[in-house]
C-alpha cells in the first residue's frame, strides 16, 4: 500500500475555507449514500462541524440511468457552526447525465462540478433527457467543469485483481471519494479501516476498495486539474466524545437510554416504514441489554404489542411515520383511556396516503394534536436537530412514566435520515425517573389519582391486592370498574384533559436569540430550527431587528409562550405545511401569526426564510 501523505509534505497551495457544501449524485447502484457517509465520517474526525442529508428515491430499483432514480448526499461542513446542510452546493460530483440533470440548477455559479464522463453515453444521454452532451455543448459553461474518466481510471487501478466488470465497476465511487478527500484534506485512515471491517467476507473487493480510494486520491494529487486543495478549519468544540449520528440513531439511543434511567425493560414494536425503519435496525442491535424488539406483521399490531408490553410493566415503544400513525389511532385511544405510558415515534414525512415516501414534510401536527376520535387529549413533542432527537426521545419517556399517558414524538425525514456532529453524555450524570411507587393494597384505588400529576398508580398484573379492570370502556372515576353515568364521562374527560395540561408547568420558559421585543420574530418547531437559526443569525450581523425562538412542547404549549409572541410587531413561522402551527397559534392567542409554507418534499433553505423575514420588516406580508 502507498505511504499516504500528510498535509505537510504537499507542494500544491492550500486555500482556506469558512464552510464548504458538496453534493454527490448518482444511481442507487453508485453507493453514493456510502460515499457520502464515509466522507462526513472523515470530515468529523478532521474537527469541523458539519450536517447532512441524504435523499434518495423511492422506488426500490429504478431502472438505470433514469431521473427518478437519481440518489444525492448532500453535506456542509464548516468551521463554525453548520446549522443546514447548506442551501446550493459549491461542489456536486455527478456520476450520470441524470443526476446532472436533476442536481445541477442547484449547484451555485462558479461551483465545482466533477463528472463521469463515461457515463456520458448517447444511451445514458438519451435517459436523461438532453439531445447533447454538456459536457462539450457550453451549457456548463458558468460552472468550474471537470470531466473525469471515473469507470475507466477505477479499471486502470484494479487492472489483474480477480474481479468482475460489474464488481470493478461498483468501485468507482471510492476513487471519486479519494479524489475529494484530496481536494479538501480528508484524513483517508478510518475509511481505509471501514472498508477492511465492512469488507472482511470478501478480502478482494477490501483490496480494491482500497485502493481505488489510494488511486482516486492520487490522481488528485498528481493532475493539474485542481491547481490547489482547500482547508477547512476545525470548529470550535466543547472537550468530550463525539460521534457522527442520524436522528433515527438518536431516537434509539434516547429509548435506550431511558429504559436505563426508568429501570424498566425496553420494548419496541414497530412495522417497517420509510422514514422510520432504522430505529427498528439500531435498536435490534441491544437485545445483549435487554432490549426487546418485535417487527409486527402490521401497524395495529406494532402499537397493541407495546400497550401490552406497557400494561405489563414495560417501557411501552412504538415507531412510524403518518400513514402508520393513521392506523394506530384507534388504539392511541385505548392506551389514552386505560392511561399506560406509551410513546410513539412519528418519523413524519410527505402525504397523504403513500405521498413522498422518501422526502420529508411536517404536515402530521394536526394528527398528532387532534387525530383520535373522542376528547383524547395526548403530549406532542418534536426534536429540532438529529441530535436532540436523543433528547427529547427520553424527555417523552420521562413525561409518559410520570403523567402515566401516551406521548408523541414527531421527528421528519430531514432529521431522521440526517446527521450532525453529536457530544456524548455522561449517562451517569442524568436524571432518572423511575416509576411512582405503589400505595398499600388496602388504599389502592386503580383510579385514584396523584394530586400533582393527576396520574393513576402503575399496577401491574398478577400484584396480590391489585387487581383492576382495563379496557377500551369508560372506568368510573377511582374505582376503575366500567360506567355509562354521562357525569363521570365528563368527570373523566376532563380530568384526562387536566392531567395533560399539567405537563406545562414542567416546560422550560421559552428562550430567544435576539431582542426580546421589537420587530420581528421567528418562531419554529422540528427540523426548521437550523435554516431559522443560520438565517436570523445572519440577519443579526447585518443589524437587522430580527429575532428566534423554537418550540419542543406542541401540546401543551409553554405557559409563556403568549407573553412572547405579544412582544412582537409581526411573528413568521416556517413550516413544512400549509400552516399548521399557524392555526393552532391564531386559535390560542388570538395573533394574527405570518406562516411561511412549503410542501415540496425538502427542507427551508436559509435564503428562503431570510428573504421572509426581509419582506415582513419592509412591511410586505
Amino acid at each position: 500500500m502507498n505511504k499516504l501523505k500528510t498535509a505537510k509534505s504537499r507542494q500544491q497551495p492550500a486555500e482556506e475555507l469558512e464552510s464548504v457544501t458538496i453534493r454527490f449524485a448518482g444511481d442507487s447502484g453508485d453507493g453514493i449514500q456510502l460515499t457520502g457517509a464515509q466522507f462526513s465520517t472523515a470530515t468529523g474526525i478532521a474537527g469541523n462541524d458539519l450536517s447532512t442529508f441524504p435523499d434518495y428515491p423511492a422506488d426500490i430499483r429504478a431502472p438505470m440511468g433514469s431521473l427518478f432514480g437519481v440518489s444525492g448526499y448532500q453535506i456542509h461542513f464548516s468551521s463554525g457552526r453548520a446549522f443546514t446542510p447548506g442551501d446550493s452546493p459549491d461542489v456536486l460530483v455527478a456520476m450520470n447525465p441524470a443526476a446532472l440533470k436533476v442536481n445541477v440548477k442547484d449547484l451555485r455559479k462558479g461551483g465545482l462540478l466533477i463528472a463521469n464522463s463515461d457515463a456520458f453515453s448517447l444511451q445514458n444521454l438519451a435517459k436523461a433527457a438532453y439531445t447533447s452532451n454538456p459536457l462539450e455543448d457550453g451549457s456548463l459553461s458558468e460552472f468550474r467543469l471537470i470531466p473525469v474518466e471515473l469507470s475507466r481510471r477505477t479499471g486502470e487501478a484494479l487492472q489483474g485483481m480477480p474481479l468482475t466488470k460489474p464488481q470493478v465497476e461498483r468501485c468507482k465511487n471510492f476513487y471519486a471519494l479519494g479524489m475529494m478527500y484530496w481536494l479538501y484534506d480528508r484524513p483517508m485512515e478510518g475509511t481505509l479501516k471501514w472498508i477492511e471491517s465492512k469488507f472482511k467476507k470478501t478480502p478482494a473487493m477490501a483490496e480494491a476498495n482500497k485502493k481505488a480510494l489510494l488511486a482516486g486520491n492520487a490522481f488528485a494529487e498528481t493532475t493539474e486539474l485542481f491547481g490547489q486543495y482547500y482547508r477547512v478549519k476545525k470548529a470550535p468544540a466543547e472537550p468530550g466524545t463525539y460521534r457522527n449520528i442520524t436522528g433515527n440513531e438518536a431516537v434509539a439511543l434516547g429509548l435506550l437510554t431511558a429504559s436505563h434511567l426508568s429501570g424498566l425493560q425496553l420494548w419496541y414494536g414497530s412495522y417497517p416504514i420509510t422514514p422510520a425503519s432504522e430505529i427498528l435496525h439500531e435498536l435490534s442491535h441491544y437485545k445483549n441489554l435487554g432490549v426487546k424488539t418485535f417487527q409486527a406483521e402490521d401497524e395495529i399490531a406494532a402499537i397493541c404489542s407495546s400497550i401490552g408490553a406497557a400494561f405489563a410493566g414495560s417501557l411501552g415503544t412504538t415507531g412510524t411515520s403518518g400513514p402508520g400513525v393513521s392506523l394506530k389511532s384507534e388504539a392511541l385511544g385505548l392506551a389514552a383511556i386505560v392511561e399506560l405510558p406509551l410513546v410513539i415515534v412519528n418519523i413524519q414525512r410527505g402525504g397523504p396516503s403513500t405521498g413522498l415516501p422518501t422526502k420529508t414534510e411536517q404536515s402530521d401536527l394536526f394528527q398528532a394534536l387532534y387525530g383520535r376520535h373522542g376528547e383524547c387529549p395526548m403530549p406532542v413533542l418534536a426534536a429540532a436537530t438529529p441530535g436532540d432527537c436523543f433528547r427529547m426521545a427520553i424527555e417523552a419517556c420521562r413525561i409518559a412514566i410520570k403523567y402515566m399517558t401516551p406521548v408523541l414524538l414527531l421527528s421528519d425525514g430531514f432529521l431522521g435520515i440526517g446527521s450532525e456532529p453529536w457530544r456524548v453524555p455522561d449517562a451517569s450524570k442524568l436524571p432518572q425517573f423511575p416509576p411512582p411507587k405503589l400505595p398499600a393494597p388496602e388504599k389502592f384505588k386503580p383510579y385514584q389519582r396523584d394530586p400533582q400529576t393527576l396520574a393513576r398508580p402503575w399496577a401491574l398484573p398478577g400484584m396480590s391486592g391489585y387487581e383492576h379492570r382495563v379496557g377500551g370502556l369508560e372506568k368510573a372515576d377511582v374505582t376503575g370498574t366500567v360506567s355509562y353515568d354521562p357525569e363521570n364521562h365528563e368527570r373523566m374527560c376532563r380530568l384526562r384533559q387536566a392531567k395533560i395540561d399539567k405537563v406545562a408547568s414542567e416546560i422550560p420558559p421559552i428562550e430567544v436569540l435576539g431582542p426580546t421585543r421589537g420587530k420581528v420574530l421567528v418562531l419554529g418547531w422540528g427540523s426548521t430550527y437550523g435554516a431559522i437559526t443560520a438565517a436570523v443569525s445572519r440577519l443579526q450581523a447585518k443589524g437587522e431587528p430580527v429575532a428566534c425562538a423554537h418550540l419542543r412542547y406542541l401540546n401543551p404549549l409553554p405557559s409563556d409562550l403568549g407573553q412572547v409572541l405579544s412582544r412582537y410587531e409581526r411573528v413568521l413561522v416556517p413550516e413544512l405545511n400549509l400552516g399548521q402551527l399557524v392555526h393552532v397559534l391564531r386559535d390560542r392567542y388570538l395573533l394574527d401569526v405570518q406562516g411561511l409554507n412549503k410542501v415540496k418534499g425538502q427542507s427551508f433553505k436559509v435564503a428562503e426564510i431570510d428573504s421572509a423575514v426581509m419582506a415582513l420588516l419592509a412591511g410586505r406580508a
